[in-house]
C-alpha cells in the first residue's frame, strides 16, 4: 500500500509594517535611525565603506582580520580593561564583513546606548593594533581558514568565483581570503588598511526608542576625530556571460562524495527586477518546497539538499546551486540540475508554484524584522544599496503582487543555462570520463 499526502497549500502572509525612517546628518557623518517606541534595547551600528572589495588583490583576508584585532585593545585601554568596560553595559562588539561594507554593533537598554556607542568608536578608531597582537590575530585567522578549507566546499567555491569573476579581479577571490592570503598578511597591511577606511565618519544607523535617544549625542561619540569625504563606490560592474557551459573539476581523491557548485553572473541588489528574481530563484531552488529540492531529494534521491538562488551585492550579482551527492550520482544529478535550471527558463513557474514562493517570502518579513538588530539591518540595506526609505514598507506588497508573466520573465531574462560553470570537487579519477561522455559543457584543465 502507497500512502500520498498532500503538499499543504499556502497560508495568508502576515502583515507587518516597517517603522518610519529617520535621517540627518551630524558631526560630518549620516545617521539613519528607525522609531521603535516603547522598546526598551537599542541598537547603534557603525557602517563604514570598508568590506571586502577595498582590498587589494593578494591582501584579501585584511577586514577579517581587523575585525578580530579591534578586541585587542585600543589607545585608552589594554584589551582587559577594553574588555571590563563594554561587559559592564552588558554587551559586546558584534562585527559584520560583506563584499560593500564593515559593520560594528552594540545592543544595549535604551539608558546605555551613549556609553555603548563611545566604547564601540573607541575600539573603530583608536584600535591599538600591537603588532604581537596583530600577528597572533592573523595566525589565528590562517589557521581556522586552513582547517576550513580541509573540508569539502571552500575549494569548489574559491573555483567557481573564479571562473565567473576572474582572479585578477577582488571579487575573483573569496571574501575572507584563502590560508596564503590571510598568513601573508603583515601588521602594515592590516594598519594601512585601518587608515584608509576606518577613519572616515560612516553612517550610524540606529534602531530604538527615538523618544529616549539623542541622535545628536550619538553621532557626535560615532564620529569624533574622524574626516574626509564617501569613498567613490562605483557603479554596477558588468561581468560578461561565457558562451558555453564549462566544467572545473577539483580532484579531492578518496571522496565517496562530490560538491557541486553551479553558477553565472547576475545583477546586481538593486536592480529593478530584483523582486521577481527572487521569486523566480525561490521557485526553482530557493526553498525546500522548490523544484530542484523536490527532484533531486525527493524524486531522485540523490542528495540531502540542494539550494539554487540569486545573491547580490551592489555592484554585481550571482545565480548559484550547491549541493552534495554521492560520488556514483553525481554526473545524473548534474544532467537533471542543469535540465530543471534550463526548463525554469524556458517555461517560467505556475502560479501554484508562484502563490507558495509569494507567501513564504512576504510572511517572512513580519518574523524577520521584528527585532532591533533587524531593523538595524534592513536600514543598512538602504544605505548600502541606494533604496528609497519606504523600500521596506512597500517589499510585502510588491512580493504578494508579483505575477506569473513578471517571475517568468525573470526567469527566462536572468537565468542562462547555457553559459553556466559547473565545479565539481571530488574524486575525480571516478568522475572524469563519465562527466565528458555526458558532454554537459567543455572540461576545463
Amino acid at each position: 500500500m502507497t500512502l500520498i499526502a498532500d503538499r499543504p497549500g499556502p497560508g495568508a502572509a502576515r502583515p507587518y509594517r516597517f517603522p518610519p525612517v529617520v535621517r540627518r546628518t551630524v558631526a560630518g557623518g549620516q545617521v539613519v535611525a528607525a522609531h521603535l517606541p516603547g522598546q526598551n534595547l537599542a541598537v547603534a551600528l557603525l557602517l563604514l565603506d570598508a568590506g571586502a572589495a577595498r582590498e587589494q588583490a593578494g591582501k584579501e583576508g585584511l577586514g577579517g582580520v581587523l575585525a578580530k584585532a579591534l578586541e585587542e585593545g585600543t589607545a585608552q585601554r589594554d584589551a582587559t580593561a577594553y574588555a571590563l568596560a563594554i561587559e559592564a553595559l552588558g554587551t559586546e562588539l558584534v562585527t559584520g564583513l560583506d563584499w560593500d561594507s564593515f559593520q560594528v554593533s552594540v545592543q544595549v537598554p535604551v539608558d546605555r546606548l551613549t556609553a555603548a556607542v563611545q566604547l564601540l568608536a573607541e575600539a573603530v578608531r583608536t584600535p591599538r593594533l600591537d603588532p604581537a597582537d596583530v600577528r597572533r590575530v592573523r595566525d589565528d585567522e590562517a589557521t581556522a581558514l586552513r582547517m576550513d578549507w580541509a573540508n569539502p566546499g571552500p575549494r569548489a567555491d574559491a573555483a567557481l568565483r573564479a571562473d565567473l569573476y576572474g582572479l585578477d579581479n577582488r571579487w575573483g577571490r573569496p571574501m575572507y581570503g584563502d590560508p596564503d592570503s590571510v598568513a601573508g598578511l603583515d601588521v602594515e597591511d592590516v594598519t594601512v588598511f585601518h587608515s584608509e577606511w576606518f577613519l572616515r565618519p560612516g553612517t550610524l544607523i540606529v534602531a530604538g526608542d527615538l523618544d529616549r535617544i539623542d541622535l545628536d549625542a550619538l553621532a557626535a561619540a560615532a564620529f569624533a576625530g574622524t574626516g574626509g569625504g564617501p569613498a567613490e563606490r562605483g557603479g554596477p560592474i558588468e561581468v560578461p556571460l561565457h558562451t558555453g557551459r564549462r566544467i572545473i573539476l577539483v580532484d579531492r581523491p578518496g571522496s565517496v562524495q562530490s560538491t557541486l557548485r553551479l553558477g553565472h553572473p547576475s545583477p546586481h541588489r538593486s536592480h529593478p527586477d530584483h523582486v521577481p528574481m527572487t521569486l523566480a530563484g525561490t521557485v526553482l531552488g530557493g526553498a525546500f518546497t522548490s523544484r530542484l529540492n523536490h527532484l533531486i531529494r525527493e524524486v531522485r534521491g540523490y542528495t540531502y539538499g540542494i539550494r539554487g538562488e540569486f545573491a547580490s551585492s551592489r555592484r554585481f550579482g550571482r545565480f548559484a546551486v550547491s549541493s552534495g551527492v554521492q560520488t556514483a550520482v553525481t554526473v545524473p544529478a548534474l544532467v537533471e540540475s542543469v535540465g530543471e535550471i534550463t526548463r525554469t527558463q524556458q517555461g517560467g513557474v505556475t502560479e501554484d508554484e508562484l502563490a507558495v514562493a509569494r507567501s513564504w517570502r512576504a510572511g517572512q518579513l513580519s518574523v524577520e524584522l521584528q527585532s532591533p538588530r533587524a531593523i538595524a539591518s534592513a536600514l543598512t540595506t538602504l544605505v548600502v544599496h541606494d533604496l528609497p526609505d519606504d523600500y521596506h514598507a512597500r517589499l510585502r506588497e510588491a512580493l504578494l503582487s508579483a505575477d506569473v508573466a513578471q517571475v517568468s520573465a525573470a526567469a527566462a531574462t536572468h537565468l542562462h543555462p547555457e553559459a553556466l560553470t559547473l565545479v565539481i570537487e571530488g574524486d575525480a579519477a571516478l568522475i572524469r570520463d563519465e562527466l565528458v561522455a555526458a558532454s554537459l559543457g567543455d572540461l576545463l584543465t
